[in-house]
């Protein structure tokens, strides 16, 4: 099995990309953003690669990074995505996205992605949203305290801060902000306002979202 490719970048497609690795070209299926960091024809190139094998081909895919490629593993086990599927949404939905994508259940930017309908962006936000704590969203401490217990429990996992959070999302995608943009700004006005979030005030929490999303 390839797990990665190190060589020349011989070729790049709308979707792929050739390697020659000493004489050798080796397709890999990639991702819009691989494609955007890699470089142009001629480049020393360094991919992550997963290598499915099946009775009528042997196809690889290669990744940038390995956010996006653990991001592949997790998109590709939900029922319906397969790995066509994984890397349309990886194009559509970056690896320092997705995560808050699915986290905010925000459905409508899993569907940009193409050959993902509603029903498929539903079922992986269903299936992953209680998974990604598995795997980092991002590099920076923000977005990994998004899916993952931390000392001071300003996540969206507690049951008793479900309500207040997903009120003052739905407060701000009502104002007009798209629905993970406002996880996004109610996860860091939490952060902000520390620890003592016991008695916080859904107003308050607003209040402090909204100066964030005005940074």
């Amino acid at each position: 099995m390839i797990a990665k490719l190190k060589g020349i970048i011989d070729a790049k497609s709308i979707d792929n990309i050739i390697i020659d690795v000493n004489g050798v070209g080796y397709l890999a299926f990639t991702s819009s953003r691989t494609l955007s960091l890699i470089g142009s024809q001629g480049d020393l190139v360094s991919l992550w690669i997963e290598t499915h094998v099946r009775e009528d081909h042997i196809h690889l895919y290669g990744f940038y990074d390995k956010a996006e490629q653990n991001w592949f593993k997790m998109l590709t086990g939900v029922q319906g995505v397969g790995a066509k599927g994984a890397m349309a949404l990886l194009s559509a939905c970056p690896p320092d996205e997705i995560g808050f994508i699915i986290a905010s259940g925000d459905k409508a930017s899993l569907t940009k992605a193409n050959g993902i309908g509603g029903k498929i962006a539903s079922r992986i936000i269903t299936e992953l949203k209680d998974k990604i704590g598995n795997i980092a969203v991002s590099g920076n401490d923000l977005s990994t305290k998004i899916v993952s217990k931390t000392d001071s429990g300003t996540t969206f996992g507690r049951e008793a801060d479900k309500s207040i959070d997903n009120d003052a999302v739905s407060a701000l995608v009502n104002l007009g902000y798209a629905r993970t943009e406002a996880y996004k700004a109610v996860l860091a006005a939490k952060e902000k306002m520390g620890k003592n979030q016991d008695n916080i005030e859904l107003s308050k929490l607003i209040t402090v979202s909204l100066k964030e999303l005005a940074v």
